[in-house]
């Protein structure tokens, strides 16, 4: 009885040891899920000082987290922004500019990216929704047709659900993996950016069928009742619904997390809204005071939200890292007459800022950024200088994963300035936008150049 008793003790003590061990290995390798907004400005959400419209569920993760008042994006654009969150190297380096619809991959297939370097430390990585960071390779282009390679699955994601580049450009398709969803052999597409081709209406010839007015530059072949950038034919069964993307892009998301809940993962989850064309779900038509761009931020609570709950529902958030943040800062009429401006009200997307998406002044960059992990971060503010580019090297660090030379260039480990342990951020800071500027504590250099558009 005696030998049974220390024979039960010693199988509970090693149980016990056992969970504590599964404890530390859920804390050294978190669950990472980053929301990356695309268009929205350092006013645009609730804690930051909305007026207009309720993001309670964002709300939430700051008030649970921690919020950062001087965190930046690296560009004020949005390709050159995404190149240096996944890569830690600034666009500017590769001369990578906002591409068009039909543009190919512009990060290396195979080299050092941030979702590489989660998914060799054990990750299951994945990401959902807007790329524009080009598919396909310079020799042989896009082929939507076929396989549509190489794309986000060689450059260290083991699931991609995207559209493709933005919403106002063509082909205004979603790629799953290789393939183009829901494209018929007999129906192939076609795409072009110079001229004119097929049987598809274009907002020039045919603004009878526009859903509202557009510039000339976003008057190309007509899809879903918006003209977009650029020309397509074919594809017909393929080509998307605008305003059933934000919850086709969380059951994706959710599938995703559900499928590996029972291991460590990445999902980047990388939001459309609230780039142009603001065509919103009925669901939230009316959730603000401002219009389409008002309610497409309340469409994005709405999100966040519902990916929050479900890491709740499954036993995850305590697990989980969140970022929420955006690739760039905001910009109201950007090639369609949304009444973005006319219903703007008190409302002020750059905060008290200046300047906006494009622009090298404070608020093409400073964006709105939490980072919330229960347990873990204790909640407050933080006014440390920061960089998304530093997300690279701040993660690899708290992995204890090397980073191979020559690559994150730019990118360095303020992870503990993250996490809320310290309040130590950059001291100077690269910003690009239609040129350079550079932060120098609270100065800036905004390089002249011959022609800025702001």
């Amino acid at each position: 009885m005696l030998f049974e008793f220390i024979r039960l003790k010693r199988v509970a003590l090693t149980a016990l040891s056992a969970g504590f061990l599964v404890q530390a290995e859920d804390i050294s390798r978190p669950n990472i899920v980053l929301f990356l907004v695309d268009d929205l400005g350092y006013g645009d959400v609730g804690c930051y000082g909305a007026v207009g419209l309720d993001t309670p569920r964002i709300d939430a993760l700051a008030s649970n987290g921690l919020v950062f008042t001087d965190a930046h994006c690296s560009a004020a654009t949005c390709t050159p922004s995404r190149y240096s969150l996944l890569t830690g190297e600034h666009a500017f380096r590769q001369k990578a500019k906002v591409l068009d619809g039909d543009a190919t991959l512009i990060i290396d297939p195979g080299s050092w990216t941030l979702p590489a370097m989660l998914k060799r430390s054990g990750y299951s990585t994945a990401v959902v929704g807007k790329w524009h960071l080009g598919l396909g390779d310079s020799s042989s282009g896009v082929d939507w047709n076929h396989e549509v390679k190489p794309g986000p699955l060689e450059v260290g994601f083991d699931y991609s659900f995207l559209l493709p580049s933005t919403g106002d450009r063509v082909p205004s398709v979603l790629v799953e993996g290789h393939r183009v969803v829901g494209l018929e052999p007999d129906d192939p597409i076609q795409v072009d950016y110079r001229e004119r081709m097929g049987g598809l209406p274009d907002g020039l010839n045919n603004p009878e069928l526009l859903r509202y007015a557009a510039d000339s530059q976003h008057s190309g072949t007509i899809i879903n009742g918006v003209s977009r950038i650029g020309f397509m034919d074919g594809g017909i069964n393929a080509h998307w619904v605008d305003e059933e993307l934000p919850l086709l892009f969380n059951d994706k998301s959710e599938a995703f997390i559900e499928k590996n809940k029972d291991q460590p993962f990445f999902l980047f989850y990388s939001f459309h809204d609230i780039h142009v064309p603001r065509i919103i779900h009925p669901k939230f038509v009316g959730s603000s005071s401002m219009g389409p761009r008002g309610d497409a931020i309340a469409q994005v609570d709405w999100c966040v939200g519902e990916v929050v709950k479900m890491l709740e529902e499954r036993g995850l958030r305590e697990r989980t890292l969140i970022i929420f943040t955006s690739d760039n800062g905001p910009v109201l009429n950007d090639g369609y007459e949304d009444q973005a401006v006319e219903m703007l009200g008190p409302h002020s997307p750059s905060g008290s800022y200046r300047g906006g998406k494009y622009s090298l002044y404070e608020a093409g960059t400073k964006v709105p950024t939490i980072v919330s992990w229960p347990g873990v971060i204790t909640a407050g503010k933080s006014d440390a200088l920061l960089s998304q580019i530093d997300l690279s090297a701040s993660l690899a660090s708290y992995l204890n994963q090397e980073i191979e030379v020559g690559s994150a260039s730019d990118s360095l480990d303020f992870m503990d300035t993250w996490l809320g342990n310290s309040k130590v951020g950059r001291t100077e800071l690269i910003l690009e936008g239609y040129g350079l500027a550079l932060r120098l504590g609270k100065w800036k250099y905004i390089k002249p150049v011959e022609r800025c558009l702001l």
